[in-house]
């Protein structure tokens, strides 16, 4: 059985009158979970809608509509648990591949197809950080696998991918996804 996601604490801090103070601390407000992978959750921590972001006078940005990819011109901070997939391997079709890139806002960054490497293949135009917090992930492209663990980083440049956890470990993933051109 999959771990339940670990909590996710947001520090926001911003500057008033010259000095530096914390606004918000606890848990992230925004998780999106996946039913068909017990376990999966995404928080979302912070969004821009432009850059250079703005700075003074932004308290909160998760007020804005939810979706993988970061507004025109923005960025979206996201941490991600991973499953086994063990947990829900063989169970997913298209149907479950759909409804969560759905809930996610961004039903067209399925790249789902019978015979892609993995179900929940997905491209977007977007330049990703990723850095591998916790536990071991298999990055699944087109043309190859590439095995990563804590402490590894890759960066995503648009490309049809997915991740696959084949430990029997949660992983856990932060991605720095920025708005990006072809």
């Amino acid at each position: 059985m999959a771990k339940k996601p670990r909590t996710v604490r947001r520090v926001v801090v911003i500057d008033e009158n010259d000095k530096s103070m914390a606004i918000a601390d606890g848990p992230s407000p925004d998780v999106r979970t996946d039913p068909a992978r017990p376990g999966f959750a995404s928080t979302r921590i912070w969004v821009t809608d432009r850059t250079p972001a703005r700075i003074k006078g932004v308290r909160e940005t998760l007020n804005m509509p939810h979706t993988l990819e970061p507004p025109p011109g923005g960025s979206v901070c996201r941490i991600v648990t991973f499953p086994p997939d063990d947990a829900w391997k063989g169970k997913v079709g298209a149907k479950e591949v759909q409804a969560y890139f759905s809930a996610m806002g961004s039903p067209g960054a399925s790249t789902y197809s019978p015979r892609a490497p993995h179900p929940y293949m997905q491209k977007t135009r977007t330049l990703d950080f990723c850095f591998i917090l916790e536990g071991e992930i298999t990055l699944i492209l087109d043309t190859e696998e590439v095995h990563l663990k804590a402490g590894d980083t890759v960066v995503q440049r648009g490309t049809n991918h997915a991740w696959s956890n084949r430990s029997g470990e949660r992983c856990i993933v932060a991605f720095s996804s920025h708005d990006a051109t072809y």
